[in-house]
């Protein structure tokens, strides 16, 4: 069942406890609670928390999670003709149903300009991550000659990702050389279909992450794919008069809560404690994810309100989706 003191007084869902038909477990992520029913089958909810440096806020985002499944719904749907997905279909705003898949323990991270996280560590003097060079002279924001891969592994909760090498990865036994060789044709794929629907759309998708799974032998896409939570966007229009100049880019992200957290302090380090948020503040990264939904979809965001049945819409929606699985 359901508890509507997990919506808060800014009308969030930051919790979410479901007994569904079938349930087996249910896993807690950083944003997304995924349930697991029977053997194989798996319902996200993607909540409104919000993290950033692997770290889980303390105050969940007004449609945040609504923001995030329907761009990552419609381009699961835009690229199945790359490589088959998780997603079954998504029976509420808030809520996709897909296989469970038996997923690789890495992130694949492609970045197609030095910028964020990367250009940081480039400030600090490194010339190579995840074992991709990195020549001298480059500039933040530059756009590298070709799209780098640099992976991660996956941290639990409170933990940092961890940059690895594809030498690390199949050494370690983390995924095969076959399958890694496969991943790296995919993830480019995959990532040039974003540049070309973001170019559509007057952006530039810089940079973005993809997790994938294997399903009877098969690769599958998993997760999500190219929303504001794993993506960073450049406005196309005006990216080189900004560069020429040295300036900031005007990006589609969550760069700017980095950034705030980071005036104040905070970069997830061990004893460093996240600033408050006031109402204000939420009310401000909401409006910034639904500016980011239009800027990237194109379509005009329609509020699914909070309400007190809200759990029963969710609970609702799920078992009638689970009951054409015949669950």
């Amino acid at each position: 069942m359901f508890d509507i003191q997990f919506i808060t007084k800014m009308n969030a869902i930051t919790r979410t406890e479901f007994n569904f038909k079938q349930q087996r477990a249910k896993y807690e992520g950083k944003v997304r609670d995924v349930y697991s029913i029977g053997d194989d089958y798996l319902v996200m909810i993607v909540t409104d928390r919000i993290s950033a440096f692997d770290v889980v806020l303390p105050k969940g985002i007004p449609f945040k999670g609504q923001v995030l499944n329907q761009i990552a719904s419609s381009f699961l749907d835009k690229t199945t003709d790359i490589v088959k997905n998780w997603k079954i279909a998504s029976p509420d705003p808030m809520v996709t149903v897909g296989y469970r898949c038996d997923s690789f323990p890495v992130e694949m991270i492609v970045r197609g300009y030095l910028t964020g996280s990367s250009w940081r560590a480039y400030c600090a003097g490194a010339r190579e991550i995840c074992g991709v060079p990195i020549p001298d002279g480059m500039k933040e924001h530059q756009k590298f000659e070709h799209p780098i891969i640099t992976p991660t592994t996956k941290a639990e909760i409170g933990s940092h990702d961890q940059d690895i090498s594809k030498e690390e990865i199949i050494a370690q036994g983390l995924v095969s050389k076959e399958d890694y060789e496969q991943l790296e044709k995919i993830t480019l794929a995959l990532y040039q279909r974003g540049c070309e629907i973001a170019a559509e759309r007057g952006l530039i998708l810089v940079d973005t992450k993809y997790e994938f799974g294997k399903r009877n032998g098969e690769i599958y896409l998993l997760d999500e794919i190219h929303t504001p939570d794993s993506s960073r966007y450049f406005y196309a229009d005006t990216y080189q008069e900004l560069f020429d100049k040295g300036e900031q880019q005007r990006q589609l992200s969550k760069e700017f809560v980095r950034e705030w957290l980071m005036e104040n302090g905070f970069k997830g380090g061990k004893g460093e404690v996240v600033p408050p948020m006031d109402d204000d503040r939420v009310e401000l990264i909401s409006e910034r994810y639904i500016e980011l939904f239009e800027n990237i979809t194109g379509e005009k965001f329609v509020k699914t309100p909070y309400n007190n049945d809200v759990y029963e819409r969710i609970e609702c929606n799920v078992n009638n989706m689970l009951a054409r699985l015949s669950l």
